[in-house]
């Protein structure tokens, strides 16, 4: 009896360490977890919404990190010529000493409207419109640093509108930072001349990201001198002398 007694000890002893189960067990017991179905039909219906939300996340995160439209816009650099002239009849320029100082300073605006013509100075386009921010008086160099917004308006074709340093005293470059129209989509730069300051600038435009310009607006331009006058005919806004309802 006490033999018998001590085998079955030494049995429990050894069942109680057994190694870990084998690796089919282990599966068997995974493949169990896996196939567990829920008893809910809330919890099995909400576990479906989350899957399928989960996946249209993700296809859309896709999508949206793609970028064809930069691949698709033209990246052929378009030259446009523009004349901007102050004939005296706009109340342009209007100057507003924000600053109440006795010379031009820091914080003075000047808000502006002149004509626009073709390079060729045959046709009557449009106007100007914006405002310039007085940043530095430059005493030495007989003139103003601003900081400049403004649009060119093209009549039916739509419009430009530019961002940067104005400065009264040489030429500058500004960002084209949009248009509408036929120049919705547009980036690049313009070169800004001073022919006459405030009356007469030229504008030579280095356009990209939009289709071919149409040939009414690209013209071999009159070289920019103090002398140059818009066409007669321009002036007085008479049939065939200007864009199809140009802006005024």
């Amino acid at each position: 009896m006490a033999a018998s007694s001590a085998s079955a000890a030494l049995r429990a002893i050894s069942s109680a360490i057994k190694l870990p189960p084998t690796t089919a067990a282990a599966t068997s017991t995974a493949q169990k977890l896996l196939s567990f179905k829920p008893s809910n039909p809330l919890f099995s219906q909400n576990s479906r919404l989350t899957a399928t939300s989960t996946a249209a996340t993700r296809s859309f995160s896709c999508k949206s990190q793609s970028t064809p439209t930069d691949a698709s816009r033209p990246s052929k650099v378009q030259e446009l010529f523009v004349y901007e002239m102050n004939e005296g009849d706009r109340g342009s320029p209007a100057y507003l000493p924000l600053s109440q100082k006795p010379v031009h300073s820091l914080g003075d605006l000047v808000p502006f409207t002149n004509k626009l013509y073709t390079g060729d100075l045959q046709k009557r386009l449009g106007i100007t419109a914006g405002i310039c921010v007085l940043i530095k008086n430059e005493p030495d160099k007989k003139g103003d640093r601003y900081e400049a917004t403004y649009s060119f308006y093209f009549g039916d074709y739509g419009h430009l509108s530019v961002q940067g340093a104005y400065l009264t005293y040489q030429d500058t470059f500004l960002a084209v930072t949009g248009g509408s129209g036929i120049f919705e989509g547009v980036y690049g730069q313009v070169k800004l001349q001073q022919i006459v300051f405030p009356f007469k600038l030229f504008y030579t435009f280095y356009l990209k990201g939009i289709p071919e310009l149409p040939s009414e607006l690209v013209t071999t331009p009159v070289p920019p001198s103090p002398a140059v006058e818009a066409a007669p005919a321009a002036k007085a806004c008479e049939a065939g002398a200007t864009i199809l309802n140009f802006t005024n």
